[in-house]
């Protein structure tokens, strides 16, 4: 396929025919304003304040869990999720190379290695049955504790990153990882309101990251909040994220190394104006991708839809192309006639940095890297 005019006439006709549609835009519909310029005329802008309180709740409702923190960004919440189910320095976690770089920063972050295990073509996430294979293949418990044979590390945790808010198989996933007694952090990044079996994503690990970065359903221009359902580790990692600093009326008393991952108040207002939204903003784009989904299935085009059983959020919505020369075809095009689109993201080990570490066949990462690209996907007003 060369032609791609009738494409761009249409994706320019959902988002009002403007010259130039963006990936991804945020959308301030609701009380942004009110919210950001109260917590301003408080005073109270920075790491303390009832709006960051009033966030915490709200997403501990969403996500079905006990226990939220609101963060700087997700890769703080990452980095402090891996700390917090014992990942240590030397150690390894088990993640996909098809992922967004922040996801392997934040298991460099806490001085571990990453092991790349291939991805299912469905999700675009985590593979269960590759996990299982190279656990079969290289796993070994002693005393209850998982050790890779062929480098004699520890692997200390499993981290799946739910790939444009379609949910990898966690129940497949939670059984593997519970016979290697491998704890699971879900990099749940992209994927508020998304859900698997009526469950929301976040609460099926033993903690869960999301994001509000500026091109996130959900904004607070940049931020994040670490979900789970051990209040226990809840409270700790409050305490790791705001310096662990013991409380006290006016005294500096800090029991550990900590960390200044604190979400400000005047980001938590705004993200607390979009999340009274996101029952909103999740149906506009789930009906986007309706729309998406009928124009091009007309023109043997795959559109990437929600699984049985789940329910996607459609953060980035995506197309499968034939091959990579059709990809670059299509990019190419797009971009040149202001239509903002995106390859899916390099895979990890094709970098530098990362190049070493031990990775399966990736034989699906390889096939989606080069025929999955991104299309417009905001909120239409």
């Amino acid at each position: 396929m060369s032609d791609f005019s009738d494409l761009i006439r249409f994706i320019k006709s959902q988002f009002g025919n403007k010259e130039f549609v963006p990936l991804h835009e945020p959308s301030f519909l609701g009380n942004e304003k009110k919210y950001v310029l109260d917590c301003i005329e408080s005073t109270y802008v920075s790491s303390v304040g009832t709006y960051v309180d009033r966030l915490e709740l709200m997403m501990s409702s969403i996500s079905s869990t006990e226990k939220s923190i609101a963060v700087v960004n997700g890769t703080s919440g990452l980095q402090i999720a891996l700390k917090l189910v014992g990942v240590k320095d030397g150690d390894e976690v088990i993640t996909q190379a098809l992922t967004f770089i922040a996801t392997i920063n934040a298991i460099i972050y806490n001085g571990a290695s990453p092991i790349f295990v291939d991805v299912d073509l469905d999700t675009m996430g985590l593979s269960p049955s590759a996990v299982e294979k190279f656990l079969e293949e290289f796993g070994e418990l002693r005393d209850g504790v998982c050790y890779n044979k062929k480098t004699n590390k520890k692997i200390s945790a499993c981290m799946p990153m739910h790939t444009f808010g379609f949910p990898v198989h966690l129940n497949e996933l939670l059984k593997v990882c519970s016979k290697w007694n491998i704890p699971i952090v879900e990099d749940a990044a992209e994927a508020i309101g998304s859900e698997y079996h009526s469950k929301p994503i976040g609460c099926f690990g033993k903690l869960g990251v999301f994001s509000f970065n500026g091109n996130k359903i959900v904004t607070s221009g940049g931020g994040g909040v670490l979900v789970t359902n051990d209040v226990e580790l809840g409270i700790k990692a409050k305490h790791l994220t705001t310096t662990a600093k013991i409380p006290h009326p006016y005294e500096f008393v800090h029991d550990d190394v900590g960390y200044n991952f604190r979400m400000p108040n005047l980001n938590a207002a705004l993200a607390c104006a979009q999340l009274e939204q996101l029952d909103l903003f999740l149906e506009n784009k789930s009906e986007l991708a309706k729309t998406y989904r009928s124009f091009f299935t007309r023109r043997g085009i795959n559109f990437r839809t929600q699984m049985q059983d789940t329910r996607a959020n459609y953060w980035l919505m995506c197309l499968e192309l034939e091959n990579r020369v059709d990809r670059d075809l299509f990019l190419k095009y797009t971009n040149k006639n202001g239509v903002m689109t995106r390859p899916i993201w390099q895979l990890m080990f094709k970098m530098p940095m990362f190049c070493s570490f031990q990775k399966d066949s990736q034989q699906n990462a390889l096939f989606l890297e080069e025929r999955i690209v991104n299309i417009p996907s905001s909120v239409r007003k």
